[in-house]
């Protein structure tokens, strides 16, 4: 079942185009992680899927629901934790939620709110007093109430201690295996490809890639380094290491030789070859590319093809409040 569908989404803003003909499905109970520099139309794309603005052309579709013409039924099954919120000072944790609550018209216990997202202690004290990450666990508690359908985070992580980030990545999955699909932006991109199933792409308005971090790895040509440990690093290098087919550069390390790859096969005729050479492999590691390698890649300066789900076979939002 399809959560959300954007359909030849575009958005004009007098001289400048900030969307040109976005097209993207999100699957129900999918955690979807939404990328793309500054400027790229993130904060637009979401702002359309929220009716926040209106688009110049195309249509949105959320839960079923027509983002233009039901935006009512749609806001009480969506829960956003907007970038850059803003809290009542003097407003306790509790009373932000019973807050969130009545704007919902929705049922729930506050306490049981905060204690999912761990701030139940502070329950009574003033939004003023609270931590950076205090404060971010509050706004998240505050999207949850409802039992949200969608939930929307943009930067989640901001301001969360490493336990924070864990507990937020265990409270997504969770979400997501309850059925509720989750659009997760976020600069911290590790954080991304730790909890998303998919990932997606944006720069200047236009989805460049759609897929799993590793479909887009091995469209990519594999992107990862093998690090072999041997006895004579100079002698493996005169093998002919730079010939193999799929290795893209060698290096000497400490007592390594790092050979670059361009395809998945090539790491398994790295070490074939040195082991054909008389070389001994006394160690190995392997480093895929990262989403950070990917995205510098897909959302940088130089060209890059669009590459979306259809392609895996045939290579085998700054949210407003």
């Amino acid at each position: 079942m399809v959560a959300l569908t954007i359909s030849g989404l575009r958005k004009e803003y007098s001289d400048v185009t900030a969307l040109r003909g976005l097209d993207l499905d999100i699957e129900a109970g999918e955690v979807f992680g939404f990328l793309g520099p500054n400027g790229a139309g993130k904060s637009t794309a979401i702002d359309c899927v929220l009716d926040y603005v209106h688009p110049t052309a195309g249509s949105v579709e959320v839960l079923g629901f027509d983002s233009r013409r039901e935006t009512r039924a749609l806001h009480e099954r969506v829960g956003v934790l907007p970038d850059g919120y803003e809290l009542y000072d003097r407003l306790t944790g509790r009373e932000h939620v019973e807050l969130a609550l009545d704007a919902k018209d929705a049922a729930g216990d506050p306490m049981a709110v905060l204690k999912r997202v761990g701030i139940a202690d502070a329950a009574d004290r003033p939004a003023a007093e609270y931590s950076k990450g205090m404060s971010q666990r509050l706004a998240l508690g505050m999207a949850l109430v409802g039992d949200p359908e969608l939930l929307i985070l943009d930067e989640p992580t901001t301001g969360l201690d490493p336990t924070g980030v864990r507990d937020l990545r265990e409270l997504v999955r969770s979400e997501a295996e309850s059925g509720t699909t989750v659009v997760f932006s976020s600069h911290q991109l590790p954080q991304v490809e730790a909890v998303c199933d998919r990932v997606g792409i944006l720069r200047d308005g236009e989805l460049v890639a759609v897929d799993t971090v590793d479909a887009l790895r091995a469209a990519n040509g594999g992107g990862a380094t093998v690090a072999c440990t041997v006895p004579n690093p100079e002698a493996a290098m005169a093998s002919g290491l730079k010939e193999v087919p799929g290795v893209e550069s060698a290096r000497i390390g400490e007592g390594q030789v790092v050979a670059s790859c361009t395809e998945p096969a090539a790491k398994a005729r790295v070490v074939g070859h040195l082991l054909d050479a008389g070389v001994a492999v006394t160690d190995l590691t392997v480093e895929e590319a990262t989403l950070e390698d990917l995205f510098a890649q897909y959302a940088g300066d130089g060209e890059k093809s669009e590459v979306t789900e259809g392609d895996r076979a045939a290579a085998a939002p700054e949210v407003k409040a």
